[in-house]
């Protein structure tokens, strides 16, 4: 390897990556050489993503212990390169999630360690606001997350609530931008525009959360979403699809599957009186702050790092 660094430095590292024939090769063994002596340097190495630079570790000769997170993106676009056999545990986000893991990978069960994704209690502070008919949902603007879906909801709902407005945080997406179109579209057909608000990426969703009455994930797939956490934390009230693990997200009562089981549960909660509105937005946050504390998420990632790093020091 010195002699293929020399060779790059005499040459110029920029211009030899850029022009010359060998330079994905030379980049891979660069890079292989570097993970390596990071692997040796370290006990214990955390990787945040089951993704890319697990799957090089993972081919590498074993010096020390591997624990990573695994998010839904990875479990499939990733997982079936990694070699599971060096890694020593992994953290997912769901039990769902585990469930689907332990069944891909059965040899692996007793390596799995379930910590949810969480939110800052600090940042999105409870808002105590009264009923204004407000829906919101943030997220990328994917056909995964089925806004278009929930736009034709809305529009179902209009009709018995006409004062209902329903906010859309979340920007194009690079490799969906005909889904971004399609929504305008669909709300210009549908006559609703006075109704619905779209707001593009949002630089402070705190303050956006703080505005929102009745919260929405709509996906059909999800590994444990955490715009739903933060709403909650603010004290929105908040709906889901029953996508697998929903039941994990928020309370079994806030759980639908049908358009018609949507509709009933937001005319139910627009029907409410005002002080039980109120009070299901405080539920909302003390759930919130039971399930979704960041510190507590720390707190079980560290202790199994830590674990690790201890079954390492007895070999």
């Amino acid at each position: 390897m010195q002699s293929l660094s020399s060779a790059i430095r005499l040459r110029g590292l920029s211009g030899a990556l850029k022009r010359g024939p060998m330079h994905s090769r030379i980049n891979r063994e660069l890079f292989r050489r570097d993970m390596q002596a990071f692997l040796r340097s370290n006990d214990v190495v955390f990787f945040e993503f089951a993704s890319e630079l697990l799957v090089a570790a993972s081919h590498l000769p074993k010096t020390c212990g591997i624990v990573t997170r695994l998010h839904r993106y990875e479990m499939y676009q990733w997982v079936d390169r990694v070699n599971w056999d060096v890694v020593d545990r992994v953290i997912l986000v769901s039990k769902a999630k585990q469930r689907e893991f332990i069944t891909r990978f059965p040899n692996h069960a007793e390596k799995t360690f379930v910590t949810s994704p969480s939110t800052s209690l600090e940042r999105f502070q409870f808002c105590d606001k009264p009923f204004a008919g407000d829906i919101g949902i943030l997220c990328h603007l994917t056909p995964r997350k089925r806004v278009y879906d929930l736009i034709l909801l809305f529009a179902d709902l209009l009709p018995h609530e006409p004062g209902l407005r329903l906010h859309i945080a979340g920007g194009r997406h690079v490799a969906y931008p005909d889904y971004d179109e399609a929504l305008h579209y669909i709300v210009d057909r549908l006559g609703i525009r006075d109704n619905v608000i779209f707001y593009g990426n949002l630089k402070d969703p705190s303050t956006w959360y703080q505005q929102i009455d009745l919260f929405v994930s709509n996906s059909y797939s999800e590994g444990l979403q955490v715009a739903p956490m933060e709403a909650m934390a603010t004290g929105a009230y908040a709906l889901s699809h029953g996508w697998d693990g929903a039941d994990e997200l928020v309370p079994p009562e806030n759980l639908f599957l049908t358009p018609a089981e949507f509709q009933q549960k937001v005319l139910a909660y627009c029907a409410l009186p005002e002080a039980e509105k109120q009070a299901a937005r405080r539920q909302m946050r003390a759930w919130a702050s039971e399930h979704f504390d960041i510190r507590k998420t720390i707190n079980d990632i560290c202790a199994v790092v830590d674990e690790v790093a201890v079954a390492r020091t007895r070999l």
